[in-house]
């Protein structure tokens, strides 16, 4: 009979005494090093592959010859996090940390505007505060290359099936996700981290998806536990994530504007890793984390539940300048007018200058986005 860990070994990280094999089969993976080739020298590796490509490959394997386990990758992870922050943010701040228990593992579940730079900065925010980094739910559909599928599992990733075809698997598939998820919490004291909904929130607006909250309670139903029984054994919090400006504002834009106007849009072959660049060297100005309070009262249903959270993450949201000024702009009341009151001269040419960057076309699609949370909070 397979144990509880193996069960999941086809979608759960990677443990201490795989590390080793599996950067050896980072470095070796040619498309890995065309990938970074692609991103690091767009212009010279049509011509000079010949040369880029071993220089790459040696220099990962001087980079990883010490690297043996989860702890040291995330060491890594967080040197790579505080030279990003350093360049692409002016401020990282926090909230709600103190209602957390260090003795206690928790379900996060956060708003989703950008895929990698979510859970970076609220492991950043846990890690500041002293307690341990989270698992990492992700979608199987950011994992077509094998590579991208390694990198992410050696960073406490772990994978959500959501190509899984027909019924019988896809049910398969849920119930074992929702058996992890409760594994990693209440049996391997690991924490977790999930999106509210499949895909970011492209046009601004957080919304919790209650099919993941019923998946969630797959594991649970089967146990006969009700559902407000099982869904507080898990310790969810909602988390909400504000950033100031999004690096992938433009992209997100675009392909709104796309479906609108075309009833389609089809990702190039690159797109995805690079949104997830984008979102980590591009600049976010002023990011806020805020942690909101453990759900531990009876909520009936998955629909009730979902509600619960997105009015927390609601309330959270720290509303920046950026977002002040998108509403002001679309919406020209007196309500609006005075929640930008208090916005300086500086942010408002810094904004107005961001958006004079940005195709005409594309503006109004740019503040409706920005300017979501700022209609959410006063009432619209």
């Amino acid at each position: 009979m397979a144990t509880a860990v193996g069960l999941y070994d086809d979608i759960r990280p990677f443990n201490d005494d795989e590390i080793a094999s599996v950067v050896e089969r980072l470095v070796n993976d040619n498309e890995f090093i065309t990938a970074i080739a692609h991103f690091q020298f767009p212009r010279l590796i049509k011509h000079f592959s010949w040369v880029i490509f071993p220089m790459i490959r040696m220099l990962l394997r001087g980079k990883c010859r010490n690297i043996t386990s989860v702890s040291d990758i995330q060491h890594e992870v967080i040197a790579y996090m505080q030279k990003m922050i350093a360049n692409t943010t002016t401020q990282v701040t926090f909230n709600g940390t103190e209602k957390l228990d260090k003795d206690k593992n928790y379900l996060f579940i956060s708003n989703h505007r950008d895929i990698a730079m979510d859970p970076a900065f609220v492991n950043w925010a846990l890690h500041h505060h002293g307690f341990d980094t989270v698992r990492i739910a992700i979608g199987d559909n950011l994992l077509k290359k094998q590579f991208v599928s390694d990198l992410m599992r050696l960073n406490k990733s772990f994978i959500v099936k959501r190509s899984a075809k027909g019924v019988r698997e896809m049910m398969a598939a849920f119930k074992s996700l929702s058996g992890y998820i409760a594994h990693s919490i209440q049996t391997e004291q690991q924490s977790i981290w999930i999106a509210q909904k499949e895909g970011r929130a492209k046009d601004g607006n957080d919304q919790t998806d209650p099919a993941i909250l019923k998946m969630m309670y797959m594991n649970g139903k089967g146990q006969k536990i009700s559902f407000p029984e099982y869904m507080k054994s898990l310790n969810i919090v909602p988390v909400t994530i504000s950033y100031e400006y999004d690096p992938n504002d433009v992209a997100k834009a675009n392909e709104l504007c796309q479906l609108a106007t075309t009833g389609e849009y089809n990702k190039a072959e690159f797109e995805d890793i690079d949104s997830i660049v984008k979102g980590i060297n591009g600049f976010k100005g002023h990011v806020n984390i805020t942690f909101g309070d453990v759900i531990v009262d009876d909520i009936a249903d998955a629909n009730e539940l979902a509600e619960r959270i997105d009015q927390t993450i609601d309330k959270n949201y720290y509303l920046h300048a950026t977002n002040l000024l998108a509403a002001e702009q679309l919406h020209a009341t007196a309500a609006y007018k005075q929640a930008a009151s208090s916005v300086s001269a500086g942010q408002r040419a810094k904004f107005a200058a961001h958006l004079q960057a940005i195709p005409a076309m594309l503006h109004a699609t740019v503040l409706a986005g920005y300017a979501k949370s700022v209609e959410k909070q006063l009432g619209k």
